[in-house]
């Protein structure tokens, strides 16, 4: 049981307000993104929690090219689903597509691809498939989402489940050699992990960068240090999380992480010291970044673009910053002499597909 379950919501990465469509204002952007900051943080759940079974029990089975993987390289709660794919090998059984990383009040939309309309689900914005599923769904229109190639339709946008899910129902489509991300094992340990990873980190960042008060600012800020203290003790003599290998739980972290000190040292306030700042979680993520299916995933300009162009309520002149350096993330971090396997008895994924690479904007 996913300890997560009780609170599996919604990316905060989503179009909200009325729906996922709407009237186009002069900016160009959803009216909620100048809310942020200006009332309580609170993640709604998942309305959308159908699972893609190996059996198919829910009426959704794994089928190779049935299904679309919508991400946007931004969101860190996408960012689990791209890194899991990769890990496992499924880029030829589910597809990919890649949104915009500036959303308007209509939701994620397409204007990366040719025409701006996805090539597969032939949709402008994200939203359609939504809509396609319940018409006037009023919630957020979030990613990562899977939506069904045939019908069109949006199948679910429970991030928290997806993962698990490709880990351990999509195991007839994984590659050879591929990793064993949540082993059964180890499954009680890991899930008591993430816990506190979701709640004080993955999400603290949020609950600091979107408080809107003193007070919620504080609780946040330092529930999130008192974690992040608490993993660099943990991490200090273990080379990942929970056992010898590579895991959910390090896919979990490391999507906060890297994006630790772009945006949420500074845009989120996250500020008593910088990432580069601790020894241990430096290069703890820079090992995950140079692993192949780590960072290979990140793109560092849509990250930045997103948060300070999108988040009008906290960053008003939309001004994203040119820093901070990216050449550290190249750099050796020696956690290979802590041991540990990183894809345990299996093997690195393959070279990312061509049609799949991060532009070198993004890239150190």
């Amino acid at each position: 049981m996913n300890p997560e379950s009780a609170e599996n919501t919604e990316s905060p990465e989503s179009t909200r307000g009325t729906g996922s469509t709407g009237s186009t204002g002069s900016t160009g952007k959803t009216e909620s993104n100048a809310e942020y900051g200006k009332k309580p943080f609170r993640r709604s759940r998942s309305h959308f929690t159908d699972r893609i079974t190996a059996d198919g029990r829910d009426g959704r089975p794994v089928e190779a090219g049935r299904y679309r993987l919508v991400v946007s390289r931004a969101c860190p709660w996408a960012g689990r689903a791209l890194i899991s794919r990769r890990l496992l090998g499924l880029e030829d059984a589910i597809s990919l597509a890649v949104t915009d990383p500036i959303q308007d009040d209509r939701s994620w939309r397409f204007t990366l691809d040719p025409d701006g309309r996805d090539p597969v689900l032939g949709i402008r914005f994200l939203g359609e498939a939504y809509d396609a599923r319940e018409t006037d769904y009023p919630g957020g229109v979030s990613v990562p989402a899977i939506v069904d190639v045939p019908s069109g339709k949006l199948v679910t946008n429970d991030f928290q489940r997806i993962t698990l899910d490709l880990a351990t129902e999509w195991t007839a489509l994984h590659r050879p050699g591929a990793p064993d991300l949540y082993p059964e094992p180890l499954r009680d340990e890991i899930d008591e992990v993430m816990a506190g990873i979701y709640r004080d980190i993955n999400n603290g960042v949020y609950r600091a960068g979107f408080a809107d008060g003193q007070s919620a600012y504080e609780d946040a800020y330092r529930a999130l240090f008192r974690r992040l203290d608490q993993v660099s003790r943990r991490l200090a003599d273990r080379r990942y999380l929970v056992g010898d290998t590579l895991t959910e739980a390090d896919i979990r972290l490391f999507t906060t992480l890297v994006r630790f000190d772009a945006v949420y040292h500074g845009h989120f306030k996250c500020n008593r010291s910088k990432l580069t700042e601790d020894p241990v979680l430096w290069a703890y993520v820079r090992d995950l970044y140079q692993t192949p299916g780590f960072g290979d995933t990140v793109d560092f300009d849509h990250i930045k673009r997103h948060y300070y162009q999108v988040h009008t309520g906290i960053n008003p002149t939309g001004i994203v910053p040119l820093g901070p350096d990216l050449s550290g993330w190249l750099t050796a971090h020696h956690r290979e002499e802590l041991g540990g396997r990183p894809f345990g008895d299996g093997t690195p994924p393959g070279p990312v597909p061509r049609s799949e690479e991060v532009p070198p904007a993004g890239r150190p």
